[in-house]
């Protein structure tokens, strides 16, 4: 799709909302088809009060993200084959052609590291490899200087969110068999970030799946969650103590894990993928067992499209945010199908529709738990990153990402409608 192409995609939305009945859209964006990075981020890197978007070694002008800027060396070039005929093109091999091929670039953040005022760029790279920060040249031309971070940033689900409680985030990753966050120094903020581990050496493989940050005992401090459990914050990090371990499996390894109470019933639940590779999508329901805390594991979407009451299916669930989409006071899951992960085949449905989609939190008044997914978009997917965040100012969140087959932005915007109209636009219940 050329730059700037639009295409309406709506989906219903809330039950006879306050407001009227409304319908949340979202108004397709293709920025490019080029492959370059596996994930994208909101940012404004000129200042002008308007946020831009950054995906790869390239940021793009808001609002109308038509213009864009190389902040990186952008001079790859691939050669593969599409319909039996050789083609060339710009990037990493992906959807313009038919061959498989890994980028550099996992995840995309904007912060400001040296406090000047400008959102610099931050890059966590390819499982493995080191991640780094771009400093924002405050309008002048040509590459932006590039400053180490970390030199190995593990896990294909690392962050970057304050995990510390002081306010201001920190990388959370794997690194050299190890879990932590690596702070930046303040004092010196194009110093590589000082690492605090929080597990011993287990040997976390550089392609470990599944992990994130939250509260998930209620004492104010933020865990440490991955596939097989979660680790507790201490009291005090004085000295970079081991944080102790619970053991629970969480699935064999999914995306971007999540604590919240999704049934309303004062404790936080955690959210997550099954397999970043496969199938399932599940909120395990915090249970105590005296001081004991467990979990029930409830899969609402799996293998089979009857897994799930509305038939959505859909395989590989690489990436999942966590934001309130109708402003109902509830977050909601935003997730989609990873595009092409290890390419056209070796993955399970690899060439199957390429969704992103938002799944409505709805609760019950005896703490029963819906998820209604609403369809954002069929024809783009998801890398290993999906963000939803407000970029037009509107109050509505807007999503973005990056993949193999470009980069896109969903914007989000209200239709008032007729009671019918709203009614025929709700996913039906086909598995009572």
């Amino acid at each position: 799709m050329a730059l700037g192409m639009m295409a309406a995609m709506a989906c219903g939305l809330l039950a006879a909302p306050k407001g009227g009945w409304v319908l949340h859209t979202f108004e397709r964006q293709q920025l490019t088809d080029e492959f370059w990075a596996e994930g994208a981020a909101f940012g404004d890197f000129n200042k002008d009060g308007k946020m831009d978007v950054v995906s790869g070694p390239f940021w793009y002008e808001g609002p109308s993200f038509k213009v864009r800027h190389a902040y990186a060396p952008a001079t790859r070039r691939s050669r593969s084959s599409k319909n039996g005929q050789p083609v060339e093109f710009a990037g990493y091999k992906g959807g313009l052609g038919n061959e498989n091929e890994y980028s550099e670039n996992f995840f995309a953040f904007s912060h400001d590291f040296n406090g000047d005022g400008w959102h610099d760029i931050l890059i966590l790279g390819f499982p493995g490899a080191e991640s780094w920060w771009y400093e924002n040249p405050k309008g002048a031309s040509g590459d932006w200087k590039r400053h180490m971070a970390i030199d190995v940033t593990d896990n294909e689900s690392p962050t970057f969110t304050d995990i510390n409680g002081d306010g201001r985030p920190e990388i959370v990753c794997a690194s050299k068999g190890r879990y932590g966050w690596a702070e930046p120094d303040r004092a010196n903020p194009t110093a590589p970030f000082r690492w605090h581990p929080v597990t011993p050496n287990k040997n976390y493989h550089k392609f470990t799946h599944g992990m994130g940050v939250g509260d998930v005992n209620g004492d104010g401090r933020a865990d440490l969650l991955e596939k097989d459990g979660w680790w507790e914050q201490p009291s005090s990090l004085a000295g970079d103590p081991e944080w102790r371990f619970h053991a629970q499996a969480f699935g064999v390894g999914g995306a971007q894990m999540y604590a919240y109470d999704v049934n309303g019933d004062g404790r936080n639940d955690v959210i997550s993928s099954l397999a970043a590779h496969g199938y399932g999508l599940a909120w395990y329901e915090q249970v105590r067992e005296g001081t004991e805390i467990r979990f029930k594991e409830h899969i609402f979407m799996n293998k089979l499209p009857t897994e799930n009451r509305y038939g959505m299916h859909f395989s590989q669930l690489h990436a999942i945010d966590l934001v309130d989409m109708d402003a109902d006071g509830l977050k909601d899951i935003v997730t989609g199908k990873r595009f092409w992960a290890h390419g056209p085949g070796g993955d399970p449905e690899p060439n199957a529709t390429p969704y992103v989609v938002w799944f409505q939190l709805r609760r019950g008044k005896d703490k029963s738990v819906d998820w209604v997914p609403h369809v954002i978009d069929d024809a783009s997917g998801t890398g290993t990153e999906v963000k939803a965040r407000d970029y037009n100012g509107d109050g509505r969140p807007d999503v973005v990402v990056g993949n193999k087959k470009g980069v896109f932005v969903f914007t989000h915007v209200d239709r008032k409608v007729g009671e019918a109209e709203w009614q025929a636009a709700q996913p039906k219940v086909v598995v009572p």
